[in-house]
């Protein structure tokens, strides 16, 4: 891949709250967030997993049966990769000539998968990935992806920018192979997160999800940039979620950027916050992290342990 630039690259990591089930509302403020991003310098931005339509936290709280309705809504007011909305979405990406790394939930056929599109300054979607394994009960509502989601990195004008989608980032062997590929700004794409209790695995708090993010940094040598949604009260009853104890509104956001040692870029913002965060990074620092930890050279044995990667999708039929 191309050699680490040495100008300032400035990267936002949106905290939002999404425009629950509602496409259009969603596609509106997305572009706002955009344009409000390009104004403010912005070269590389990042949006939350699922940001279109919302993460549906009542998979986790309710029955399949008292989900039919709401989640017949979420299918409806998911996106398609090739559609009017992106097309919108797009013209604004380029319209202000940043780098977005856009979460959704997309819709393709009969199925849903949890999508990242990476969007360049000229509007292009230069690389479109799915989340390569839904956690848990999402897997009731979203499929599986293919090989081609193995690509987690692509080229830029602002450097090689990565993506990630929400516990993608506790499976090793994708985060290492996501440092094979030479990632200086990765994108990690989260749902609102919450902290601990009772009613909820620890290993899935924001405490825990900001951690794995924070560690990839340091592993990656390379900058973070967490996105999350956030969760306001009166929004709970709509998204089926006044009855989950753990969910605590306003909350749910915990977005950072973080630097190539691990090392916080900015001050956290409240959970409950909309705010985009900005990071003003020299890319170079990579290459200084590098020198103490680069796990995929000087720091690796591949005599004793290595990675074995499929490359080819599967498919439904085979033609002899």
């Amino acid at each position: 891949m191309s050699a680490i630039p040495s100008k300032t690259t400035r990267v936002a990591a949106v905290q939002a709250e999404p425009e629950w089930n509602d496409l259009q509302k969603g596609v509106d403020k997305t572009i706002r967030l955009i344009l409000e991003a390009g104004k403010n310098g912005a070269n590389v931005m990042g949006f939350p997993e699922v940001w279109i339509p919302g993460y549906p936290w009542s998979i986790w709280g309710q029955s399949v049966q008292d989900n039919v309705a709401f989640m017949d809504e979420y299918f409806r007011n998911s996106m398609e990769k090739d559609s009017e909305e992106m097309t919108r979405i797009r013209a604004a990406v380029k319209e202000v000539g940043l780098f977005c790394v856009l979460g959704y939930s997309e819709k393709f056929r009969g199925s849903l998968y949890i999508a990242q599109s990476f969007i360049d300054e000229n509007g292009d979607i230069v690389h479109h990935r799915r989340k390569i394994k839904p956690t848990h009960v999402e897997r009731s509502i979203w499929a599986d992806s293919q090989a081609e989601s193995l690509k987690t990195v692509v080229e830029s004008s602002f450097g090689n920018i990565g993506g990630l989608n929400c516990w993608e980032h506790t499976q090793p062997l994708l985060r290492y192979y996501e440092y094979v590929q030479d990632v200086d700004i990765h994108i990690a794409s989260w749902p609102p997160t919450f902290p601990k209790c009772d009613e909820m695995s620890y290993s899935m708090s924001n405490t825990m999800s900001d951690r794995l993010t924070q560690v990839m940094s340091m592993e990656g040598a390379c900058f973070t940039a967490i996105c999350s949604q956030v969760v306001t009260a009166e929004n709970l009853v709509k998204i089926k979620a006044d009855k989950l104890r753990f969910v605590k509104a306003p909350g749910g956001g915990f977005s950072m950027i973080y630097g190539p040692t691990g090392e916080p870029l900015v001050d956290r913002p409240d959970p409950g916050q909309e705010i985009i965060l900005y990071a003003d990074v020299d890319l170079q620092q990579k290459g200084r992290a590098k020198q103490y930890l680069d796990v995929v050279g000087h720091y690796s044995r591949p005599d004793l342990l290595g990675l074995k990667v499929n490359s080819q999708p599967a498919s439904n039929v085979e033609f002899a």
